[in-house]
């Protein structure tokens, strides 16, 4: 004879609500840290230098690509993607290296060495799918509003994501103008988007 008492369907049942709640409690910790970090994530910081974990603006950390960086604030690193413009493509792995993305890339590192301090200006939405910060760049040490700058040399088109426009009448004239002028990716390549 054992001594094992045998399980009633009331006890199964018990035993599955129990786990089921378990898992429960355990998804709603994650979601719940998931959101605290992101309400106390630095991107805040990033915006505004003053912040209290940081006593300096952002520093960039690596240039992506012609429209992508990093920056490093308060010990976080976030990839950050120049609002308003795109430089022809030369890390997407579902295209081809597109013509002038290489020198879009190379003066984008040009304008914003590795250390350099940067001030971001967001517009309507914070992230965009990659989960990268949406930003207007601007450099600490001469105010050079750099996504306008890359417009005006020829190194990017227009790229406007409603609601984010706040600056689309600037870069349309400078790409306008870039264009007219037969400025860099425009005199290279006759225009964004074709194979290097």
């Amino acid at each position: 004879m054992s001594n094992s008492i045998p399980y009633t369907r009331r006890d199964r049942w018990s035993l599955a609500a129990g786990i089921a709640l378990a898992v429960l409690v355990g998804v709603g910790i994650v979601v719940g840290c998931a959101i605290w970090f992101r309400r106390n994530h630095p991107i805040e910081m990033l915006r505004d230098p003053s912040g209290p974990a940081s006593a300096h603006a952002p520093q960039v950390v690596k240039v992506v690509d012609g429209d992508t960086i990093e920056v490093r604030a308060g010990g976080h690193t976030e990839k950050v993607r120049l609002l308003g413009i795109d430089t022809p493509e030369t890390k997407d792995p579902r295209k081809p290296v597109q013509c002038f993305g290489k020198e879009a890339s190379h003066h984008t590192t040009e304008l914003l060495p590795v250390g350099t301090e940067v001030r971001l200006e967001p517009d309507v939405e914070e992230r965009d799918r990659y989960d990268r910060v949406l930003a207007y760049v601007y450099r600490v040490e001469d105010g050079l509003f750099v996504n306008l700058e890359l417009a005006r040399g020829g190194y990017a088109d227009l790229l406007t994501y409603p609601p984010n426009v706040a600056h689309t009448a600037e870069f349309q004239a400078a790409v306008s103008e870039a264009r007219r002028e037969q400025r860099g990716l425009w005199q290279a390549c006759g225009g964004p988007g074709r194979p290097a």
